[in-house]
């Protein structure tokens, strides 16, 4: 790669940042106000996603757990995509849709929180565990790409990233992650007095 191509990189980040809706915060708000009413009834927030947005939930999930921007007691969270064991189970005994909605099945109840990260909203096994997130009762919230109506009919809130561009819907689904991690632990802090 050249630098001028690392540069293009950059500047195609920079104007997805500069064309997020303001309604966006107001739902990163409303999601991460989600979250903690979970976690401050004693449920969890579970992330996952496919590939790389598996890592960035296996992230996000560490930011609560551990700690984001304030030192704090540790937070209920996990993430579906974390157990090796589970998940070569799972694909060996079941069809690859059944991979997080049967997780979902046994891990989460109607106090919990699912995050779902996918940069098409297309996948058919995240699709799958949102629809057993609604027969659960959970709260689902998702982060997705150029909005696919199949995927948002399926979370109570939707965090739109306004691109087609995989690498930056990714990159920018970090960052609104750690937004939302932020916003748990202030909403957390504000219940706790």
């Amino acid at each position: 790669m050249l630098p001028s191509d690392a540069m293009l990189r950059l500047q195609e980040l920079q104007t997805v940042l500069e064309v997020l809706p303001p309604q966006l915060f107001d739902d990163l708000s409303v999601a991460a106000s989600m979250a903690s009413a979970s976690l401050h009834e004693g449920g969890g927030v579970y992330f996952f996603g496919n590939g790389g947005s598996a890592a960035t939930a296996e992230h996000l999930a560490s930011e609560l757990v551990g700690r984001f921007a304030s030192e704090r007691p540790p937070m209920r969270a996990g993430v579906l995509t974390a157990s090796g064991a589970i998940l070569t189970a799972l694909a060996n005994d079941y069809p690859s849709d059944e991979l997080f909605a049967r997780q979902v099945r046994g891990l989460l109840s109607k106090r919990d929180t699912l995050v779902a990260l996918s940069a098409s909203g297309r996948s058919r096994n995240i699709l799958r565990a949102l629809d057993q997130g609604v027969e659960t009762g959970c709260v689902r919230i998702g982060f997705t790409g150029s909005s696919s109506e199949e995927f948002a009919s399926r979370c109570n809130t939707v965090l739109v990233v306004p691109s087609t561009s995989v690498p930056r819907i990714q990159e920018v689904h970090l960052v609104l992650g750690h937004i939302f991690c932020e916003l748990v632990e202030i909403f957390v802090a504000s219940e706790r007095t």
